[in-house]
């Protein structure tokens, strides 16, 4: 034991990850969904899934922690690791409407994120959706994301298994303490001002690192005019972007990931992060020509991108993330063109996080006023102000790794897993790929009340990959304007023109 890294049972919360508590609101939800599917399996019943989910707890250590603030905000609230959790308050069973079929499940999984998690238990539920006409069930989990980040999920993932894959599966010695004590109001308060004080004393060493990068970056746009996009400033409106409701409707589409893979190779220098990029941009430009909106300037997006240092241990927990700005390059109409504007934008966005330090926001998080932010965050969302300006960006695009080789769980095989994380308050969309062995998963969450149509948009992902197909444009030959229609007669060519 006094070789295992041991993690206490009331600790403070990072600044990163209470960030994501301080930006909820009533239409705002911080939590992220994670969907598995499983294969039919005889032993697989509601009540073994609940007692399977509680015999893994001690691997879940984030899924038995509570929040407790601080009082008068003194300072970011505390996790409590518990050592039991209350089955009744975390495990849900559903049956999927109408006749079962995945778009069925997806209305079902859009209710579930419509509601946000009670802050008085451990932030996550998992809804076990039984219906679904070819005898699969649906796992959807919700965890909030100050809990843990695309990558931590995916070790939790890992932690509980029957299959040992070395990238995703936790240091076996990490032990976590529990405690069923919740620390009393002037125990908070005091350790509270003790954290800030101390903290103080980084204040003048981050803000040395802030002033170099911000003049590394400023320095490297100069000298090599960059295209990225500067969030509000280059973001043009669409319907899609504006104050949020609470209401969430969610949609799937996959694409084969060995099909990505031929058309990035037939494209030099760009990745697959780039294709999925263009993949999302052709979607939108069928989608906004659909809708009639022809915004004058690209679409942008916000991708996040895991700051952890290559190598490192698996994470349970926490977020190792920051943020980069990209162009969609919804304005050009040739896709090859507008994948290559992409992974130009990309690359420079890439660099100017490197010159800026990839942990520089997460850092500055330390220092968000946990009695003020929020509050300004609430009156924010109550006046609808995300609707009188430009929103940051118009989408989140996000591409999380996951498991390379089928998994099973409890016995049960997992045929296909989807993840999304949740919306910002302007922004109505959020993509998130995350891959699973030979395929790569698109979750879309939308805001309803702002892109009602969400299933629609993701029907159009298939065409959107095919039209970067070198290889198979040169085999039909040149196409002509009518080509350039897909099967709903919406124009492709000039959509945003």
């Amino acid at each position: 034991m006094s070789a295992a890294k041991v993690h206490p049972a009331v600790e403070r919360m990072d600044g990163a990850d209470a960030s994501f508590l301080y930006l909820e609101t009533p239409t705002v939800h911080m939590h992220t969904l994670k969907i598995a599917l499983l294969e039919p399996a005889d032993h697989l019943t509601f009540d073994s899934f609940v007692s399977g989910t509680l015999s893994r707890l001690t691997r879940l250590p984030p899924m038995r922690r509570r929040v407790v603030s601080v009082p008068l905000g003194l300072n970011h609230p505390m996790w409590v690791t518990q050592r039991r959790v209350d089955p009744q308050r975390h495990l849900h069973r559903h049956r999927v409407p109408g006749d079962g079929t995945m778009r069925d499940l997806e209305v079902l999984i859009g209710r579930i994120a419509s509601t946000r998690l009670d802050r008085r238990f451990p932030l996550w539920e998992l809804h076990y959706c039984e219906g679904l006409a070819d005898g699969r069930v649906a796992v959807v989990g919700k965890m909030h994301h100050a809990l843990a980040d695309g990558a931590a999920a995916n070790a939790l993932l890992g932690n509980v298994t029957d299959v040992r894959s070395a990238e995703v599966r936790p240091a076996p010695d990490d032990v976590y303490e529990s405690t069923d004590r919740i620390p009393g109001p002037l125990w908070l308060m005091r350790r509270g001002l003790v954290d800030a004080a101390l903290q103080v004393f980084s204040l003048p060493a981050l803000l040395g690192r802030t002033l170099r990068g911000l003049w590394a970056a400023t320095r490297f746009r100069r000298e090599h005019g960059s295209e990225v996009p500067k969030p509000v400033l280059d973001a043009p409106r669409t319907s899609f972007n504006g104050s949020l409701t609470a209401a969430r409707s969610f949609a799937t589409v996959t694409l084969p990931f060995a099909e990505v893979k031929r058309i990035r190779a037939q494209h030099e220098g760009v990745t697959v992060n780039d294709i999925v990029l263009a993949v999302v941009s052709g979607a939108l430009r069928r989608w906004l020509a659909a809708h009639d909106e022809h915004p004058s300037r690209s679409l942008t997006a916000g991708v996040p991108i895991g700051t952890d240092q290559r190598g490192a241990a698996p994470r349970l927990g926490g977020n190792r993330v920051s943020n980069m700005f990209t162009t969609l390059a919804t304005d050009i109409d040739d896709p090859v063109e507008r994948l290559r504007q992409i992974s130009r934008t990309t690359t420079s966005a890439k660099q100017i996080q490197q010159h800026l330090g990839l942990e520089l926001m997460a850092d500055w998080g330390q220092f968000v006023p946990p009695s003020v932010f929020p509050v300004l965050v609430r009156a924010y969302s109550r006046a609808k102000a995300a609707s009188w300006h430009p929103a940051a960006f118009n989408a989140v695009v996000s591409n999380v790794p996951g498991p390379r080789e089928p998994v099973s769980i409890g016995g049960a095989r997992l045929s296909d897993m989807f993840s999304v994380g949740p919306l910002a308050d302007g922004i109505g969309l959020n993509v998130t790929v995350w891959s699973y062995v030979s395929a790569l998963n698109f979750s879309l969450l939308a805001c309803t009340d702002l892109l009602p149509d969400v299933e629609v948009l993701a029907s159009y992902f298939p065409a959107a990959l095919a039209e970067l197909d070198l290889e198979a444009e040169a085999a039909e030959g040149p196409s002509t304007d009518e080509d350039a229609v897909d099967a709903d007669g919406v124009g492709v060519d000039g959509a945003t023109a």
